[in-house]
């Protein structure tokens, strides 16, 4: 099996949907479209394209859903006290059977839905965000005629450049160097995990930025 990682999308991460919509409304000065409910983990999201096939995702617990039987993705047992840009995610064809390409951290590859959507996707079995969110979740769309995020709505945005700061971002860019090339992706060591992600759009340029937990 061939085929090398791509971008995927961006997660903004807040304790309730209402306020990671209204954070990525003021930041981005356009409406954020309504996603859907994930019932394995007992969250919900809200969606933007960006570009042609990659998107931006603002998801919280759903308090209307059951308790999940597991750890919820993306740390979101534990949400930002702040909504903020928590995470990254790539896509990568034939996901389950290269797993073993990618480290221990990013976790088990688990089935996934929203509606009649299903696609696979990699989580830690205590829902963490690997390398503190510096490492990006893998997720596989199947083998469709168009990937997902072509489908969603968008209003002019694109990402032209994304930060991946870690202490040790060396290794994590090493890790993901025979599976990704994408130049505008770029990692730097710093003391503190977090990303930072340039979008370009109908006002201009805007800057999302995610600090510590």
């Amino acid at each position: 099996m061939s085929g090398r990682a791509e971008f995927d999308h961006l997660v903004i991460g807040a304790r309730t949907l209402q306020e990671g919509v209204a954070f990525a409304e003021a930041t981005l000065g356009v409406v954020m479209p309504e996603g859907g409910a994930h019932p394995l983990m007992g969250t919900h999201n809200h969606l933007l394209r960006l570009g042609a096939a990659s998107f931006l995702e603002v998801i919280a617990p759903d308090p209307a859903a059951r308790a999940p039987g597991r750890p919820r993705w993306f740390g979101l047992d534990h949400p930002p006290e702040v909504p903020r840009l928590l995470h990254w995610v790539l896509r990568m064809p034939g996901l389950a059977a290269r797993r073993d390409l990618l480290p221990a951290e990013v976790g088990e590859v688990i089935e996934q839905t929203r509606g009649a959507l299903r696609w696979q996707i990699t989580v830690p079995r205590d829902g963490s965000l690997p390398f503190g969110g510096a490492f990006p979740s893998v997720i596989d769309w199947g083998a469709r005629d168009d990937l997902p995020p072509c489908a969603m709505p968008g209003a002019g945005f694109s990402m032209t450049r994304l930060e991946v700061a870690h202490p040790d971002a060396g290794r994590i860019g090493d890790l993901l160097a025979p599976l990704l090339d994408d130049g505008r992706i770029c990692f730097a060591a710093k003391r503190t995990p977090g990303l930072t992600a340039w979008l370009e759009g109908p006002r201009g340029t805007v800057v999302l930025g995610g600090g510590p937990r």
